[in-house]
């Protein structure tokens, strides 16, 4: 059980690392979109992203894909930019149930580059174990509960931004991606491998 505990914290940590905060800044262009009727809808985009993320560490783990660091630590600071200006330039334009499939997709294939970003050091923190399989679903547990805070935070603050200070959801939408996008930029820069 303690190993457990060990997994699952290292997996809550790696999200909630405020030195680390990409995974959150994707979360919250991710979730920002949606209201708490829509929880379904973010459970799966959310789970989805830690499938991808998952599978990455999987098969890094494993030794099936190896990448080069420097492009996925650029790559990671492009998805939550995409991501971001998707807001920007869909906010009040209504529900996309249409674009369900296309959102469901893009989660599952930005959780593969969020994967291989950690890859490098869960082989190392798993490089003693005959089996990595099992603190494997441990992380991934702990991910999957740190970012089901994060996505709970984010609804909260919608909640409070749209009712409390009257902000449209449109405009809740557009203010924050702005943030989002005014803090990936310096990250896109610096990781900028060529």
């Amino acid at each position: 059980m303690s190993d457990f505990w060990f997994y699952f914290k290292i997996g809550l940590e790696h999200v909630l690392d405020y030195k680390a905060y990409d995974h959150v800044l994707f979360l919250i262009v991710l979730t920002v979109p949606y209201v708490f009727k829509d929880w379904k809808r973010v459970f799966l985009l959310v789970t989805l992203f830690t499938l991808g993320h998952t599978v990455s560490l999987l098969l890094a783990t494993y030794g099936v894909v190896s990448v080069n660091r420097n492009i996925i630590e650029f790559l990671i600071p492009v998805t939550i930019f995409v991501a971001a200006l998707y807001n920007v330039f869909t906010a009040g334009k209504g529900a996309n149930k249409d674009k369900l499939g296309v959102l469901l997709i893009t989660a599952l294939f930005f959780g593969l580059i969020h994967g291989l970003g950690f890859s490098s050091f869960f082989v190392q923190l798993t490089a003693h174990l005959s089996s990595r399989l099992l603190p494997l679903a441990e992380f991934a547990l702990g991910i999957e509960a740190a970012q089901l805070i994060i996505v709970l935070i984010v609804l909260i603050l919608g909640f409070l931004g749209q009712t409390i200070f009257r902000f449209s959801r449109r405009d809740w939408m557009l203010f924050i991606s702005a943030v989002v996008i005014g803090m990936v930029i310096p990250m896109l820069i610096a990781n900028y491998p060529w």
